[in-house]
């Protein structure tokens, strides 16, 4: 994608994040961004140039706020901070992941709030555009001053410290950034400061969560219809009218989704009018309230992030009016981003539940509509797809423990001051595990129902359906026998991933 993103302080769309930090679209600042930098940097001089106090630009941080340093210490300050604050633990979080929080840093200070001066949002850019990825720990932040753990590691490779991804190794940032040609940076007042505050670790993760959780939600529509039509089941319980009467936004789309996905069905027809069944089961009947409950969950957590894209979240905040001021506050708690990215988990993992319903549906003999035991062509010498559910389950019941909300939780840290924290960055990790389970349990149950299509061979299932069902078997091949199934799984997720199947996501994603 070459079309420059220029960033100036707006809030972005996942999609537009997902464009940078996945497929490599270059970002710059715009004008307008520059002047607005360039008028609060001024209000940070002023200030130095008055001898005034002012929290973070010429005194200690948190519990030591009432310390003033002096002048000649303050760039030792700054560098301090980055290095103090890199506590950071565990494994590295994935480029991606750190892309974004370069991405949503510099589009912060290009807000112009942040008093730093131009180059800090220069390098972050010249950063991301040349691929240097500082190692980032996933582990260590509480989310109350912002993202102070990860943010630091963050900020002591624009310095020249600590390490980086680049080229394909993990080299010193010094290294990395010589050969870049990229300035190291010194700090100066206050810049440090805006560097570390900020909710971009939380916002970063889980927002690239939530974009994968947007396109899951209308799979699983995908994998209901497909399991649907495996066990003869009715659409009527999609009726417009039906939802028309429970004017839910997510509820109504993902009903007008499943009409379409059911389209020109030959097996509905082979048994519309000679059913003895009135009414399917629930994970079949309440799809459209499940599902659209889980869109309506999704929606409003994709509207929190995107605000939070283009929020100021720094702390104190520099605001050009009155002569220039400055004004501390809280801005940097993530109380509004871990408490949303708590609800996507719970919505995802009601999505897991009602689809490993389905797939018992589809390979227990006693329920599954003269479907073969387990879906296996000799069931007893062969067990078929009984195991894949049972690795479904175990998907599951992790979700449903990765489900408790992290945001219940506080820690006071910081020797009290920090005394009541957002634990958002546990809410990100834990979001991002749903996620990639729920991309797991939703091929499983894609292999099960095109695995029972071909039990009603030769009627035909829904055009749309039959379509997908081709995707399943470009790497899950027809059971004809007992085989390990676990890379296929995988092959199939993978594919989720990638988008292969987003043709039949539906149009509107309420």
């Amino acid at each position: 994608m070459n079309e420059l993103l220029e960033l100036d302080g707006r809030s972005l769309s996942l999609d537009e994040i997902a464009a940078v930090t996945l497929h490599g679209r270059r970002v710059g600042l715009s004008k307008d961004a520059y002047k607005r930098i360039e008028q609060s940097r001024a209000v940070v001089e002023s200030v130095l140039s008055r001898g005034e106090t002012a929290y973070g630009i010429n005194t200690g941080f948190g519990k030591l706020s009432d310390v003033r340093i002096g002048a000649d210490q303050l760039e030792t300050l700054q560098r301090n901070l980055a290095r103090s604050h890199a506590c950071g633990i565990g494994e590295p979080l994935p480029e991606d992941e750190v892309r974004a929080m370069l991405l949503l840093r510099a589009n912060v200070l290009a807000k112009g709030l942040s008093g730093v001066r131009p180059a800090v949002a220069e390098t972050l850019v010249a950063m991301l555009n040349r691929g240097i990825h500082p190692v980032i720990p996933a582990r260590g932040s509480v989310g109350a001053s912002g993202d102070l753990a990860p943010l630091a590691h963050l900020a002591m490779a624009l310095i020249g410290e600590g390490e980086v991804f680049f080229e394909g190794e993990r080299v010193g940032a010094a290294t990395a950034l010589k050969k870049a040609g990229v300035e190291p940076l010194t700090l100066a007042a206050k810049e440090g400061l805006a560097l570390l505050n900020g909710t971009q670790a939380m916002a970063g993760v889980g927002g690239l969560a939530v974009a994968r959780a947007m396109r899951v939600v209308e799979l699983f529509d995908l994998a209901g219809a497909m399991s649907l039509e495996a066990l003869r089941g009715t659409p009527a319980a999609f009726d417009a009218r039906i939802h028309e009467a429970r004017p839910h936004s997510g509820q109504m789309a993902a009903a007008r989704h499943l009409r379409d996905l059911l389209a020109e069905s030959e097996i509905r027809e082979s048994h519309r009018f000679n059913d003895p069944r009135v009414q399917d089961a629930y994970c079949l009947r309440c799809i459209p309230q499940v599902h659209g409950a889980a869109r309506g969950a999704l929606a409003h957590v994709r509207e929190v992030l995107e605000i939070e894209t283009g929020a100021a979240t720094d702390n104190p905040l520099i605001f050009d009016e009155n002569g220039g001021e400055i004004v501390s506050g809280g801005n940097f708690h993530g109380a509004p981003v871990a408490l949303a990215l708590d609800y996507a988990a719970i919505a995802l993992c009601d999505l897991m539940s009602i689809s490993e319903r389905r797939i018992d549906r589809l390979i227990n003999p006693d329920i599954n509509e003269g479907l073969p035991a387990f879906l296996s062509k000799d069931p007893g010498v062969s067990s078929g797809l009984m195991i894949a559910h049972v690795a479904a389950a175990a998907l599951l019941s992790e979700a449903k423990v990765l489900s408790h909300p992290s945001s219940v939780d506080s820690v006071p840290t910081s020797g009290g001051k920090e005394d009541h924290v957002s634990m958002g960055m546990t809410s990100a990790l834990k979001l991002r595990q749903v996620v990639w389970n729920a991309e797991h349990v939703l091929a499983i149950e894609l292999i099960c129902a095109a695995e029972g299509l071909e039990y009603r061979l030769p009627l035909k299932p829904a055009r749309v359906v039959a379509a997908a069902a081709g995707i399943v078997r470009e790497v899950v091949p027809p059971l004809k026998e007992d085989r390990a199934l676990s890379d296929e799984i995988g092959q199939l997720a993978q594919k989720i991933r990638e988008g292969k199947f987003d043709r039949w996501r539906g149009e509107d994603h309420a």
